[in-house]
Parts: structure tokens; C-alpha cells; sequence
């Protein structure tokens, strides 16, 4: 089977979740057999055009320069270049802008299958205008795809429900599970073991980093809270600045290397995951298959995959309640059914081959 991969910045994965899965979607379908090339922006750091078997093309974006227009211009030369390809399968990760580029759709006997993400006209940082653009875009992407995915059992009743379709299933995102940490990448950030707070996100309104660092701060914690997300947005810089004098709310940048990361989220006291936009968030699998103790937004989409295996927060005063009154009572358990959950629901192989076998439905329709 012949497979593109678009509407990532590109692999190997150094900014979110729809990279973190295409990383290992392409490479699970490519040990499978497939032919799978993941298209990147022309500004990723990697520059190969084969990685782990997987093949790459780098296409023009600038997105540091042209901003949101980038964007645009990135999608349509993507999905232009992919129709020409021939390839059987065309996978969109998200659906805005490229959406309003499906028209050629008309040149290629390509299928094209649409992961349509969280909740996007949700998210607080886009206003009114932008909003309703997203919605519009969402429902192009619901009768212009051959098939959807939803990687959360709510998006997929909100699609069933507010569109009367059929076209879609859930299929969750997975991860590894992480048996190697080390304490040695603590101290790069003068840390100890079970001593610290913290939270791993792009630095968003919606994923309540602000909520979680204001009950933090409210709770008078002595231990630091790290925050590592990337800083280059104008968000962050707001937030850099609402706490540069707060010497224990530490910002560490983006990490992506998976065993430092792993070993931080490993040794935290408490795991802060803010998410609130809807779908299953890459960044809590991977916390719960890094044996974190983890403290989530409350919300049907975070509900589902943490179940009873955590606690809950909405506002400041929730979060500081739940520092104050900490406790170490529920770790175990709590971080053996978690891990319990990976291993048997959120599980790379078992997602590749269930997107693989919503193809092969698709091409045989």
C-alpha cells in the first residue's frame, strides 16, 4: 500500500501531537510492507529524505516568516504535489486550511482520510472570525473525506451527532511504554527525585498552564514546577514575563528527547496535563506509560483515557487543594493500571494496524 502523510510539520517528531504520530504510524506501516512518505516543512531541522525507511519530502513553508500564510501556502503545495503521486492512500492530519484544497481531490483516485483532532474552533486563542472559519473548514472536511478518524470516543459522538454520518471511527493514539529512567537528566535542571511539579504541553491558552501555575503558586508549594513546552509563540512570552519573578516556577523549553523527558515525567511528585480541547493528547499517553502521577484537566476527553487512574482539576483553587492535600496513597496502583492501559488499548502496533485496516475498507468501497 502506498501511504502519504500531511499536515504535520514533519518527522522526526520536535513539535506536537500530530508528529508524534505520524513518527510512528510511518514507521510501523513501512516494517509492514507499505511504501510511506510523510511530507515535512522546508524548516524542519532534519533535512534527510529517508528516516527509519520512511521516505521524506521537504516542502516550501517559511513559516517563521510568513506566519499563518505559510501555512496555507504549505498545505496547498503538499497536497498538490500528493495527487500526482499515485498514491493509494492520502492521509490529512487536521483539516485546516489544507480543507480548502480537497477540490483537488477531482485529479487522483487517492482516498483521502482525515483525522480530524480535537475540537478546533474550541480553542480560546483563535477569535470570532477565526472560529467560524475553522467550523466551516470542519464541515468541508466531513463531506469531502473518504473516511474520518477520531482519536477520542467524544469526537467521534460529536461528529455521529452533529453530522448524521457514518464515515468515521475511533482509533486512539498510542505509545511506548518506559522502563529506563534516569535520574542523572534531573539534574541538568537542579532537580531531585519526587520533588517537583510539572507539566508538558505547547504553551496554550487552552491547555490551562496559567490555571495550573497560579494553584500552584496559591497552594505555597516549596517544591519547583518545571514547565517544558516550546517558547517560541507570543503566548509563551506573555507567560515568561506573568512569572519571571517567581524563581520556582522554572520554563525549560521544548524537550524532545523521549528518555529525558520520560525520566522527568518518571520522578515528578505530580504530573500536571491541562489539555482541555478536546481528543486523546499524545503527551498524557506518554505520561502514563512514563509512571507519572498524574493530576488532569476535568473533561470527557481526559476522563476517558485516565479514568479513575487520576485526579481532576478546573480551577486554581482546585489545584492548589490537590497540592496541599497530596498524597502518595494512590501511586501505585494508579501507574499500574495506567501502564495496564498502554499496553493493551494505547498501543502503536494495534493503531497502525487498525488505521491499516480502515484503509484497506476503503479502497475495497
Amino acid at each position: 500500500m502506498k501511504i502519504a502523510i500531511l499536515g504535520t510539520r514533519g518527522i522526526p517528531n520536535n513539535y506536537g501531537g500530530f508528529e508524534q504520530n505520524a513518527e510512528n504510524l510511518s514507521v510501523y506501516w513501512t516494517k509492514m510492507g507499505c511504501e510511506v512518505i510523510v511530507y515535512s516543512t522546508d524548516e524542519h531541522p532534519y533535512k534527510g529524505n529517508e528516516w527509519n525507511g520512511v521516505k521524506i519530502k521537504h516542502v516550501f513553508s517559511k513559516e517563521s516568516k510568513l506566519g499563518i500564510w505559510g501555512t496555507f501556502i504549505y498545505d496547498y503545495l503538499c497536497l498538490k504535489d500528493a495527487v500526482k503521486q499515485g498514491y493509494e492512500i492520502i492521509l490529512n492530519m487536521g483539516y485546516v486550511p489544507s480543507v480548502l484544497f480537497f477540490y483537488l481531490k477531482g485529479k487522483t483516485k487517492s482516498k483521502f482520510i482525515t483525522n480530524m483532532d480535537g475540537l478546533e474552533w474550541k480553542r480560546s486563542k483563535w477569535n470570532r472570525i477565526l472560529k467560524k472559519f475553522i467550523k466551516y473548514c470542519e464541515k468541508k472536511a466531513v463531506n469531502l473525506s473518504d473516511f474520518l478518524i477520531a482519536d477520542n470516543p467524544a469526537i467521534e459522538d460529536y461528529y455521529r451527532t452533529t453530522y448524521k454520518i457514518s464515515h468515521i471511527k475511533y482509533i486512539p493514539y498510542g505509545a511506548e511504554l518506559f522502563n529506563d529512567p534516569n535520574p542523572k537528566f534531573l539534574e541538568e535542571h537542579n532537580l531531585e527525585p519526587f520533588k517537583y511539579y510539572m507539566l508538558v504541553a505547547r504553551l496554550e491558552p487552552e491547555n490551562n498552564i496559567e490555571t495550573i501555575l497560579d494553584g500552584y503558586i496559591l497552594s505555597d508549594a516549596n517544591e519547583p514546577f518545571v514547565v517544558i513546552g516550546s517558547l517560541r509563540n507570543k503566548y509563551a512570552e506573555y507567560l515568561l514575563n506573568k512569572y519571571k519573578g517567581i524563581d520556582k516556577v522554572r520554563f525549560a523549553g521544548g524537550i524532545y528527547d523521549y528518555k529525558k523527558l520520560s525520566s522527568l515525567r518518571w520522578f515528578s511528585k505530580m504530573y500536571f496535563h491541562g489539555h482541555s480541547a478536546g481528543g486523546t493528547n499524545p503527551s498524557l499517553l506518554e505520561a502514563m506509560a512514563s509512571n507519572a502521577y498524574i493530576c488532569a484537566h476535568d473533561n470527557p476527553f481526559n476522563r476517558h483515557v485516565l479514568g479513575n487512574e487520576g485526579f481532576y482539576f478546573k480551577t486554581k483553587e482546585d489545584v492548589a487543594n490537590l497540592i496541599r492535600s497530596y498524597t502518595n496513597k494512590y501511586r501505585e496502583d494508579f501507574i499500574r493500571k495506567n501502564r495496564q492501559k498502554i499496553r493493551e488499548i494505547y498501543n502503536w502496533e494495534k493503531v497502525s494496524k487498525e488505521y491499516l485496516r480502515v484503509f484497506e475498507e476503503v479502497l475495497q468501497k
